[in-house]
């Protein structure tokens, strides 16, 4: 990984000074960045960031304006130092790109593993990624194109090429002289992998064990076989996660088709992939598209909301079509329009409940057929009890408000309680049900639960909860009932 470009340690002039120990991007501490990319200052500006961690940039220069970042690329030679490149926002690094000279893109992806040199380039489109990889050396853009290869999704996309194995004979001494002596290593590793003659990975030693060890101990002695966790370079990265979780791991061997090693992956690799795989869930639980960002365009973030708002618009009509069908009803009974909004939005807050519970527990492999129905019952139950509880309260507080208000008599007034509380009941346990029915549905039809299940959830409450109540209050409260 490269290092922040090195610049003239002098110490600047002026009050920018005082900013040389604070690695914090405070507003006082931003205004003085700004302050040098105005006066087209490289050099207070290597001052005050000359000992940041590369991720620290990276947020700073997400915190600028579009034309202060333009400007500071080209005060820094139209390029970016690789690793600040490399933590860069997905939604901010196209733009950066876009800014900075093909060839010094090429430069920095050169310098980087190939797990973050295809993070790098693979939202760019062909045209541009063939214009960068053309600068790149050869045996860099072939490990590159390889890794860009494999699915956006998959342990190849995110595996690293760079790894260091060793055939079951060799000694712990010659490992050790083998790995002073040569360049290749990468850059982070901890473990070494032990491989047969047709290079499948058969064990590995932690670099701990490995240092602890004897020189002249053979490393198939001291090697963990039977616990090996190898991942199929088709694996989605989700199922990477899980096994990581699952077992612990640091590192793992990732084989190809014939189960020969080609990479590995380790668990700082891991952590991003599942930072991200989180704020895409939530992002797409609200409905929003896992590529917007605060760097985006008015018209770029209009046009990312608008298709599930559209939905939304559907299923409110929906909602609407219900209310119409009793609005008789409502012109007679007031109260109605006043108390519907409440048990409608009591389901849906119920639903989102159970509705993120489950997705996460969906993503976690938490929920799985053989305790689904256990969960559904769960569910249920919870929907019922809250639904009985919270009738209760509700229906009490909406008779006595009507009795108060003196829109009928005392009889009407527990009639409406009762009507109140037995909607809520229905719409909570529907709720509850619908919260944790629809993801796992979705699931089985092979669609993304976390992108699909808010709109049909919401859909279901609105729907249950508007007819529900009207209806009930149609039957029970209008003369002639």
């Amino acid at each position: 990984m490269s290092e922040t470009t090195p610049v003239d340690e002098t110490r600047p002039d002026g009050d920018d000074a005082q900013f040389a120990d604070d690695q914090t991007l405070s507003a006082e501490f931003m205004r003085a960045v700004s302050e040098a990319i105005d006066q087209r200052d490289a050099k207070v500006f290597h001052f005050l960031t000359q000992d940041m961690h590369p991720a620290d940039i990276a947020d700073l220069i997400g915190l600028l304006r579009d034309e202060e970042r333009n400007v500071l690329i080209a005060l820094l030679g139209g390029a970016l130092p690789a690793d600040v490149l490399a933590e860069l926002d997905d939604d901010l690094r196209e733009d950066v790109i876009e800014a900075m000279e093909p060839g010094k893109v090429a430069k920095a992806v050169a310098e980087l593993e190939t797990d973050d040199a295809a993070f790098v380039l693979e939202e760019l489109d062909e045209e541009k990624r063939a214009e960068i990889l053309a600068e790149v050396p050869l045996e860099d853009r072939l490990a590159v194109r390889a890794a860009l290869d494999f699915g956006e999704d998959t342990a190849g996309r995110l595996m690293q090429r760079e790894f260091f194995a060793t055939p079951a004979y060799w000694t712990v001494g010659q490992i050790i002289d083998r790995m002073r002596s040569t360049e290749e290593l990468p850059d982070q590793f901890y473990e070494v992998f032990i491989v047969d003659p047709a290079f499948k990975p058969i064990g590995a030693v932690p670099l701990s064990r490995l240092l602890r060890a004897p020189r002249e101990t053979v490393i198939k002695d001291i090697m963990t076989g039977q616990d090996l966790r190898t991942i199929p370079v088709s694996m989605d990265q989700e199922e990477v996660a899980y096994l990581f979780e699952q077992y612990n791991l640091i590192s793992s061997p990732v084989i190809d088709a014939s189960d020969r090693l080609i990479g590995m992956i380790t668990v700082d690799d891991v952590v991003e992939m599942v930072r991200e795989e989180t704020q895409e869930d939530m992002l797409a639980l609200a409905g929003v598209e896992a590529d917007t960002g605060l760097s985006d365009t008015v018209l770029e973030t209009v046009r990312s909301r608008f298709s599930w708002l559209a939905v939304n618009l559907l299923t409110a009509i929906m909602a609407s079509l219900v209310i119409a069908l009793f609005g008789g009803a409502i012109e007679q009974i007031v109260a109605l329009a006043i108390l519907m909004p409440i048990v409608a939005s009591m389901g849906g807050n119920a639903a989102t409940q159970t509705l993120t519970i489950v997705v996460r527990s969906i993503a976690t492999k938490d929920l799985t057929a053989t305790n689904a129905a256990r969960v559904v019952m769960r569910e249920t139950l919870v929907g019922f009890l809250n639904g009985v509880i919270f009738a209760v309260i509700m229906g009490t507080l909406a008779g006595v408000w009507y009795f108060a208000n003196d829109w009928g008599d005392q009889a009407a007034a527990i009639r409406l309680g009762a009507v109140v509380g037995a909607a809520m009941i229905i719409n909570l346990l529907a709720a509850g049900l619908a919260g944790i029915l629809v993801p796992i549905g979705l699931q089985r039809a092979g669609a993304d639960p976390a992108v699909s299940s808010a709109v049909f959830v919401t859909t279901v409450t609105d729907i249950v909860g508007f007819f529900v109540f009207l209806g009930l209050a149609a039957l029970v409260l209008l003369p002639g009932a």
